[in-house]
């Protein structure tokens, strides 16, 4: 009996301490995050309005090392002014748009087709990568550094030449620029109908002294994604390097954003490793842009934070080329820069041969069960046509699998609601003697073929399960914006409606004030929807079916239990609360059913035992 009561305190103070987190923690230290970019933009107003603007400062390299990312016009332009300031090359495939700036030879511009900003339809659609000089630059570079002889290379003001036309799956691009010192650069792009860019760079020496160069490839991001909250999915630097994943996990990420800035401020080598092949980049939760070298070669690797761009970078920087006159060298890399649907960089890994690539996508600790949920949730999908429907169809597969398990669990809890009067009867007739009781109770549980702590399995099992569609619903690509039926347009976000305005019959929406100093944080987790009031209340009535503990203490834990799981769940995704309402849904139904049964069997013994033995 001790051991059970243990169990169930430790099922509640866990519940109980992981809502405090997210109500001393999470939630306040995404609101720090909002209002920390709120400060920095406007920092960045005030001095743009004292200070003149400055042309991008050359990019340089010392020691061998990746150029640090060039400076941001202090005068910012839009997006759409400063796409307009250079000559470009325009790029179509079947799921992206944008364009190559032909001054600096860069990839910076790119527009995701069928992903909009928001749930409305005719919202933009995401912009991935944005030109140096707009809001929030963010841009892929390959380039060469001068070695051995300081050869003159291009920088971000060299204009290049292009051969012409769109870059297009089957119809390659190649840019040109000759050094006018005997040295002529290409750079070649190429792209496939999703997202992966293969550039080549190649210089050609027709000089009469051989040089030496240093191939670098690299992705820069200026300040924080606008739609950045730190959470349970990893964003900032990421990379697979001598085949081992980096920048997983959310406790002491030496790569997110935050560790980054942190520790590479005053040391941007601080992440330099060494590595056969592999890939690093920047990864957003449901964005990935990513530099990958070849398989064959040996590179150097850093992720670091440049604190006088406010500017991110992660890099590869090759071996030196030494180009003998009249001779002339190559070296490529290829870029990711695109959606992170897992079925896709599965795809690329086995293809390509990138490894770990859909490791990219922060499947977590149980990434082994969050990745086949994952692909069943899809497949399921792609029949049924909802992802709310293959919610459904989830749960009651996972019922099935548990089925067994869940039905000895039920069976001991509607035998262990027999045994309360005789529980009753040995708690009245011992006292206070707390050991004799536990004594006589272990005897009777003997006697009558009972578990006390069967009854917990069922949830323990599920601790897996509820996890890792926890990590599903913030991770995949595939939930974001997928609806489901009436007020749920968004699976992957919480329940829009709210109690406070009699969800919805009140003119005023409670999220317009959850950003207000001292009543924000109340009125945030006082902001209670439908579902997740549906989920407490199946909860409620699960609990109702399980017999009352007979400690006190136990039997008030339980009656508070749907009270904590209702706040706690209720800011989580939509999606996981009705698979939470579901699942309590299902397993009333099998406890009903398994009690009904042990009901009729007990009157058929009755029955008999009031006939007697037979003749």
């Amino acid at each position: 009996m001790e051991n059970k009561k243990n169990l169930i305190l430790f099922i509640v103070i866990s519940a109980v301490i992981f809502g405090v987190w997210q109500f001393l923690y999470v939630i306040p230290y995404q609101e720090k995050q909002v209002a920390l970019q709120k400060q920095q933009q406007a920092e960045q107003a005030a001095q743009q309005a004292s200070t003149p603007a400055t042309a991008p400062a050359p990019a340089t390299a010392a020691g061998g090392a990746a150029p640090s990312a060039v400076a941001q016009p202090v005068e910012l332009k839009s997006r759409a002014e400063a796409l307009a300031a250079n000559p470009r090359v325009p790029i179509e495939t079947p799921r992206i748009k944008g364009s190559i700036d032909l001054r600096g030879g860069r990839l910076d511009d790119l527009v995701l087709k069928g992903y909009q900003e928001t749930v409305d339809p005719t919202s933009p659609e995401v912009a991935l990568l944005s030109p140096s000089g707009a809001p929030g630059a963010y841009f892929s570079e390959v380039g060469f550094i001068a070695g051995a002889g300081g050869a003159k290379v291009p920088d971000p003001d060299t204009l290049w030449q292009s051969d012409g036309g769109t870059l297009s799956p089957g119809h390659p691009v190649t840019l040109t620029w000759d050094n006018g010192a005997g040295l002529v650069f290409k750079r070649s792009f190429s792209v496939d109908e999703n997202y992966l860019f293969t550039v080549t760079q190649t210089v050609d020496n027709k000089g009469s002294q051989p040089v030496e160069l240093i191939p670098y490839s690299r992705v820069v991001r200026f300040g924080l994604p606008k739609d950045f909250a730190a959470g349970v999915v990893h964003e900032g630097a990421i990379a697979v390097l001598g085949g081992t994943l980096r920048g997983t996990g959310m406790f002491k990420n030496p790569w997110s954003y935050a560790s980054i800035k942190s520790e590479t401020a005053d040391n941007p080598d601080k992440n330099k490793e060494t590595t056969q092949g592999g890939w690093i980049g920047i990864t957003d939760k449901y964005w990935l842009v990513a530099q990958i070298a070849p398989n064959d070669a040996n590179e150097t690797a850093r992720a670091f934070y440049n604190p006088k761009y406010d500017s991110y970078q992660t890099d590869f920087t090759g071996t030196p080329l030494k180009i003998e006159a009249g001779a002339s060298a190559s070296a490529g890399y290829r870029v990711f820069a695109g959606v992170k649907e897992a079925s896709l960089l599965t795809t690329y890994r086995d293809t390509e041969n990138i490894p770990l690539f859909e490791r990219s996508i922060d499947f977590g600790v149980y990434w082994f069960l969050t990745e086949p949920l994952q692909w069943f949730l899809t497949k399921v999908y792609h029949v049924v046509g909802n992802f709310g429907i293959a919610i459904l169809c989830l749960t009651i597969l996972v019922k099935l699998a548990m089925f067994p398990l869940a039905n000895k669990s039920y069976m001991s809890m509607s035998k262990m609601k027999t045994l309360q009067p005789k529980m009753a009867e040995l708690k009245e007739k011992y006292g206070d003697d707390k050991q004799r009781i536990n004594t006589e109770m272990m005897a009777l549980y003997k006697r009558e073929k009972v578990n006390p702590a069967a009854g917990c399995l069922p949830m323990f099992v599920q601790i897996p399960v509820f996890y890792s569609l926890y990590k599903l619903f913030n991770i995949t690509i595939e939930m974001r914006h997928a609806p489901f039926f009436g007020w749920i347009k968004d699976l992957s976000a919480p329940d829009p409606t709210s109690v406070l305005n009699l969800f919805g019959l009140i003119p005023w929406h409670p999220a317009d004030y959850a950003h207000v100093a001292g009543i924000g944080l109340v009125i945030t987790y006082l902001s209670i929807g439908i579902w997740p009031l549906v989920m407490g209340f199946t909860m409620w009535a699960q609990m109702r079916l399980n017999p009352t503990p007979p400690d006190p203490v136990q039997a008030r834990m339980f009656q508070i239990m749907p009270i904590i799981f209702t706040f706690m769940l209720a800011h989580f995704a939509a999606g996981l609360v009705i698979y939470w309402a579901w699942n309590n849904t299902l397993s009333i139904l099998q406890q009903r059913y398994i009690m009904r049964k042990l009901d009729k069997a007990k009157e058929q013994h009755q029955d008999k035992k009031a006939v007697g033995p037979s003749a």
